[in-house]
């Protein structure tokens, strides 16, 4: 068996594993728009066993049954995206001349695994109570799962940029303040993603039943607080707080002069994704958690991080590649 070539092989544009990788950072999004239409509808238990649903890969009914359906799909796009994420790190680890690269790969494929893993023993241990909580165990295991796929998205989303021409062949000479303010961005929406899934998987994402105040006369602040308040309270001010460092870190984008074309253009997605979240998220409130909304506000959160990390990692191109020993 070839070993992978070593890094001071000179990497070369790869077409086809280019498009396998982009390929798999857009199906992705059907797993994330399935699991979160899942929740949203609290088809979780569906079937209460696993790896098999009702004990076989295709269940009696489960294209009539809309609950059923939903589970048994993510199920079945979870396992996809895991062949997909295997083929990815073998082909990387045969033919990708970078080791950072590879080792991706590789960092994809454990939290695949892993996902999976969680997945399961959230149906497993379902009704394995906590002691002092409400929730039993394998419902906590909703929250780290959720996380995690969001952290699995930027990574496949950092393969697929790096295999690009775009990647290999153009400098990005960008000042070093943008890239501390796409980093910055970055974080705010990872926590910012762990608080919101702290607050759908406590079944919180009405604890303030109106919108945009907090109460019903008009309060910026509620009236009461208890922990499923505060973390839907929290999701807010957070939202408020990403609005301007994200609309700050597009200004920047526009405006550095190193910066690309592709760079300019992703910020301006940037900012339509994000009037579009803050818009999806008024519309929860208002719909009283209307599935459909409340999946697509989900989605777009998980994009939003996407088009944010991707460009946080455009402008980190010329450092990444730096480091690289030279042919």
């Amino acid at each position: 068996m070839a070993l992978p070539a070593d890094d001071s092989t000179r990497s070369t544009h790869q077409a086809p594993l280019a498009w396998f990788a982009a390929i798999g950072s857009a199906w992705v999004f059907v797993l994330v728009t399935l699991g979160a239409f899942t929740t949203s509808i609290g088809a979780g238990m569906a079937f209460p066993d696993w790896p098999l649903s009702n004990g076989s890969v295709n269940p009696h009914g489960w294209l009539e049954d809309v609950a059923m359906f939903a589970e048994h799909s993510h199920r079945l796009s979870g396992t996809l995206m895991g062949l997909i994420t295997l083929t990815l790190a073998l082909w990387l680890w045969r033919r990708e001349p970078r080791r950072w690269l590879r080792q991706l790969g590789w960092a994809a494929l454990v939290i695949v695994i892993v996902q999976g893993l969680i997945g399961g023993k959230r149906v497993l241990l379902d009704s394995l109570a906590v002691p002092g909580f409400e929730m039993t165990l394998g419902q906590m295991l909703r929250i780290p799962h959720g996380i995690l796929a969001h952290l699995y998205v930027c990574i496949l989303f950092a393969i697929a940029m790096a295999l690009t021409r775009t990647w290999r062949e153009t400098a990005i000479p960008v000042r070093p303040s943008l890239r501390w303010a796409g980093v910055t961005c970055t974080l705010l929406l990872v926590a910012q993603l762990a608080i919101a899934a702290t607050m759908r998987h406590n079944f919180a994402g009405l604890a303030i039943p109106t919108f945009p105040y907090s109460n019903a006369e008009g309060d910026w602040l509620p009236s009461g607080w208890n922990f499923l308040v505060g973390i839907h309270f929290a999701h807010r001010a957070m939202a408020v707080v990403l609005t301007v460092a994200l609309g700050w870190f597009a200004w920047r984008l526009w405006r550095d002069p190193g910066a690309t074309l592709l760079m300019r253009c992703g910020a301006s997605v940037l900012v339509s994704l994000l009037a579009l979240q803050i818009l999806l998220g008024a519309h929860v409130i208002w719909q009283l958690r209307e599935p459909h909304v409340t999946t697509a506000h989900v989605v777009t959160g998980a994009l939003l991080l996407a088009v944010t990390f991707t460009l946080t990692w455009l402008a980190h191109r010329d450092l990444i590649e730096a480091h690289q020993p030279a042919a």
